[in-house]
């Protein structure tokens, strides 16, 4: 774990290497105003406890135009390949334009994931049973319900893929953000998305012949047949507040976005038409100047008319991301330390709250660097159930075709929801206020949101 981090930081110093050097002309802050271009080409070396080591490349290309608005940017482009080793690879390319709408900018994001050992917990949180290392066989593929015996696995087992699926997703995005007329920091935006989802049960080698949770959810109905893949195409309209100082390491002000997001089924005509409401609040409060900033980020959404898939559920409608993933609470970009994916309802509400202290300020190789720490503590909940109903009854459904007795109910447990809560602390080093690597490491509070210490290496602050 120390040499990935300590690789992380090396290959991260060399950016500045290959920046363009334009003189060294400072600010009001001691800081090197940045002008025209800056590549930052590096291989991408992370790790995540949930997806294993990543390892690949990607380019950060920078124009910072007469260096006026530094640390802001006319425009970023970024293209990534990467992979996890256990199963996940990313191809993806997402841009922000500063200068091509007056008073606004453009967001572009395309990119095609796979992943081999997608996490699936279940519905509706707490809702869902847990079992830490549990597996379940069945002699002959495919699957018929016929008869299969299941086991509970002893500690540390390694091939067990109870909760995980295969899954591969399509996503273009493109949004923009306009200032409401004279009104400063207020903005309307608008986007148009689209994804496209296949979902499959595990077929990784030494995972053939075990029963998943996900193949229960498919042989019950609790995942209709058309639900395993979709096209899903999204127009989308909001209003922004943002005075935040810096893009992607604020200091003081204010981010809200509230967005509403329709979705038509006019491609697959399953009937899963559908309009939600994504809601975010960031609030970054300064303690000790720009050294000490106490943040906070609310979050929510809910389904508010129609029929929503399975597969559109997983996603965060927000206009624009910060993050590779958008996925349900629970993981790297909402809930640290909490089992991926496990937080899944119609409405989610999420609560992150971070303390960042910027322990040292430098210059290195013509560039502005930052070490910072962020204690932090995340909470989320289910707020609108999915199928819940339907959840309760599924066990009855399989026993009536099973061979077998047993006591355990693996779909529904009986309990009522509440929050799902992590904590922990994380380490940056942050480069022009725009470039940051993270290490995160967190832990849930309860056992069963998973145990034990979860790290994240990779880039940026999750808000």
């Amino acid at each position: 774990m120390k040499k990935t981090i300590f690789l992380a930081i090396v290959l991260l110093a060399a950016i500045g290497m290959m920046a363009q050097e334009n003189g060294k002309t400072l600010n009001e802050k001691g800081e090197i105003i940045k002008k025209g271009w800056n590549f930052g080409p590096l291989p991408v070396v992370g790790f995540n406890s949930d997806m294993g080591f990543q390892y690949g490349a990607c380019i950060d290309i920078f124009n910072y135009g007469d260096g006026s608005n530094y640390p802001g940017y006319d425009f970023k482009i970024n293209f990534e390949v990467s992979t996890y080793t256990k199963g996940s690879s990313i191809f993806r390319s997402y841009s922000y334009w500063n200068n091509i709408i007056p008073k606004g900018k453009l967001f572009a994001d395309f990119g095609y994931f796979i992943d081999k050992k997608f996490d699936f917990y279940g519905f509706n949180g707490y809702a869902a049973p847990y079992y830490k290392d549990l597996a379940a066989n069945i002699e002959t593929m495919p699957i018929t319900m016929a008869e299969y015996p299941f086991y509970i696995t002893e500690p540390g087992m390694k091939n067990s893929g109870f909760y995980v699926l295969d899954r591969k997703q399509f996503r273009a995005i493109v949004s923009m953000q306009q200032q409401i007329g004279n009104i400063k920091n207020l903005s309307y935006g608008i986007g148009l998305a689209y994804y496209n989802y296949d979902y499959n049960r595990l077929s990784l080698k030494n995972y053939e012949d075990q029963y998943t949770l996900f193949d229960f959810y498919c042989q019950t109905g609790l995942i209709r047949p058309d639900e395993k893949s979709g096209n899903v195409t999204q127009f989308k309209a909001g209003i922004i507040y943002d005075s935040k100082n810096y893009e992607n390491d604020p200091t003081r002000g204010v981010y809200f976005e509230a967005t509403l997001t329709a979705a038509p089924d006019f491609i697959d005509q399953h009937g899963y038409d559908h309009l939600t409401f994504t809601g975010v609040f960031h609030h970054y409060i300064p303690i000790w100047g720009d050294h000490l900033t106490f943040c906070y980020r609310l979050g929510a959404q809910n389904l508010l008319a129609g029929d929503i898939p399975f597969y559109a559920m997983m996603n965060t409608n927000f206009l624009f991301y910060k993050k590779i993933y958008t996925e349900a609470y629970g993981g790297s970009t909402t809930g640290r330390g909490i089992n991926r994916n496990s937080v899944i309802g119609a409405g989610v509400a999420w609560a992150n709250v971070e303390l960042r202290w910027r322990v040292v300020n430098f210059k290195f190789i013509n560039q502005n660097w930052c070490v910072a720490l962020n204690p932090m503590f995340d909470a989320g909940m289910v707020t609108q159930t999915f199928r819940l109903d339907e959840q309760k009854a599924a066990m009855e459904l399989l026993k009536a075709r099973l061979t077998e007795e047993f006591d355990e109910d693996l779909i529904y447990s009986g309990k009522e929801e509440s929050l799902h809560t992590s904590a922990g602390c994380g380490l940056k080093l942050i480069m022009n206020k725009n470039f940051v690597v993270s290490a995160e490491f967190a832990k849930s509070i309860d056992k069963l949101d998973g145990e034990g210490m979860k790290a994240y290496i990779g880039f940026n602050y999750i808000f």
